[in-house]
């Protein structure tokens, strides 16, 4: 990790306090997104890391698409989002996976990307949940999960644990 970046990085991330619910620290990136020279610098940082390596970035809804649209265009690359359920047209695929007090599922476009070497990216990692999920859904769609890529680790939350087949980075953690 470059400290320049990680310290680029965490001096635009803002602490909410009781944010969804009380007792969770949330880890606000849009004071990043909004700078647009400490984002771009940020996205390069993270495009050197993979330049070559992947045929496309998947995007994990909401935040993931932030990130990974630009990341693909920066790296010449094809989009893949990747949906919560019931929102993409065609055929799609799904995982469901279980959350704290319930379950969520996330589906991506039937072949949209078999035999594509995918790198994953969202905002945060947190408890890995999601990740793991999409990560396999990936898989079973075809391809290769080349590695995930976080802008934000909360370490104390342990995610790398559901995690630990694949090649992680992260450019901060907090």
């Amino acid at each position: 990790m470059s400290t320049d970046i990680q310290q680029l990085l965490l001096s635009r991330v803002h602490d909410i306090p009781d944010f969804p619910k009380p007792g969770v620290l949330f880890k606000d990136l849009n004071p990043l997104f909004a700078d647009a020279a400490a984002f771009a610098a940020v996205l390069d940082h993270i495009a050197s890391r993979w330049e070559g390596k992947v045929d496309m970035v998947g995007g994990i809804e909401a935040r993931g698409f932030i990130v990974g649209t630009p990341l693909a265009q920066r790296m010449g690359v094809g989009f893949l989002p990747v949906r919560k359920a019931g929102k993409l047209p065609g055929e799609t695929i799904s995982q469901t996976y279980d959350l704290e007090y319930g379950t969520a599922t996330v589906e991506v476009a039937k072949d949209a990307c078999r035999g594509k070497r995918v790198l994953l990216v969202d905002d945060v990692l947190a408890t890995g949940g999601t990740a793991s999920a999409t990560a396999q859904l990936l898989q079973r769609a075809g391809a290769e999960v080349a590695g995930l890529e976080f802008l934000l680790e909360v370490a104390f939350l342990q995610g790398r644990a559901l995690l630990a087949d694949h090649e992680i980075s992260v450019v901060a953690q907090a």
